[in-house]
């Protein structure tokens, strides 16, 4: 999937690219894979902001995307491939041989009428989902289950071009090299769909303008260091003042820059091989 470029007939227009979507095969989704999608703004239940810089943006339903297939063993086909805008990758419409129709995350170089199934030791194809222990060193996977008892769903690898590596087996343990360089440790007998995620070019996107990033859901950031005292360590000062600390620190006063907010005794470490690379201690 490449990018489209405009004319530059205005200055916006100069610096904007965005993602065609010709292999896309269907504008109009699944009605009754919707679900109410009303924005938070970046609030909690308690009404306070607890992320901040978000709010307005185009109105959007939610798609329901299925992690794990549940339709074990059983065929589907490939319906249409569209687009979804609470995410980054492409989504798939399959139809399972029992009529079940499903969204799925869409791998790269999915066809229209491809057939995919998941089952516990399946044919190594794009699309497929299968476990770790049966999937051969070097081959790559996206949508990976974390842990055996979240029954088949996937949360690892799932933003658009990515995918994680098997790179050793140890037993029933699987090494897994992720899209942040971490090589972690996983249960055999997780599932993980064989491929790269859809729409690689994401990444390559101009906005070009700052109203794209307001349809987006996005509102401006304002800088520390013009704020006040009480909304930001770096805010005062008599006008363009610099920070006035030795290193710079979120909202909340931790160290911006390399510092480790992961705690040191918690449970997961031991399922890390080795962190991510150009991470500071």
């Amino acid at each position: 999937m490449a990018l489209k470029i405009y004319k530059p007939v205005t200055p916006a227009r100069r610096k904007m690219s965005v993602v065609d979507f010709k292999e896309l095969t269907k504008k109009k989704p699944q009605k009754k894979l919707l679900s109410p999608h009303p924005s938070k703004a970046g609030r909690n239940q308690k009404g306070r902001i607890t992320v901040r810089r978000r709010g307005g943006g185009h109105k959007k339903h939610y798609r329901i995307v299925e992690f794990g297939r549940s339709s074990f063993g059983v065929p589907a086909k490939v319906i249409a491939l569209e687009y979804d805008p609470n995410r980054s990758a492409h989504i798939a419409l399959i139809r399972h041989q029992n009529g079940k129709e499903v969204y799925i995350i869409a791998p790269k170089n999915l066809k229209v009428g491809s057939e995919i199934v998941m089952g516990k030791r399946t044919k190594i194809a794009v699309g497929n989902r299968l476990q770790l222990k049966y999937i051969p060193i070097g081959t790559g996977v996206y949508n990976v289950e974390l842990s055996k008892e979240t029954g088949g769903r996937g949360q690892i690898a799932r933003s658009a071009g990515v995918f994680a590596t098997v790179l050793a087996k140890e037993g029933d343990k699987v090494h897994l090299k992720l899209p942040s360089s971490e090589i972690r440790v996983f249960d055999g007998s997780c599932f993980a769909t064989i491929g790269q995620v859809s729409n690689i070019d994401h990444e390559n996107v101009r906005l070009g303008k700052a109203g794209r990033s307001r349809h987006l859901g996005r509102r401006p950031k304002v800088r520390g260091k013009a704020m006040n005292p009480c909304d930001h360590p770096h805010g005062g000062g008599e006008g363009s003042s610099p920070i006035g600390l030795k290193h710079p620190k979120t909202p909340t006063g931790k160290p911006a820059l390399g510092y480790r907010t992961r705690k040191k005794k918690k449970f997961s470490n031991r399922y890390i091989v080795k962190r991510r690379t150009g991470e500071k201690m």
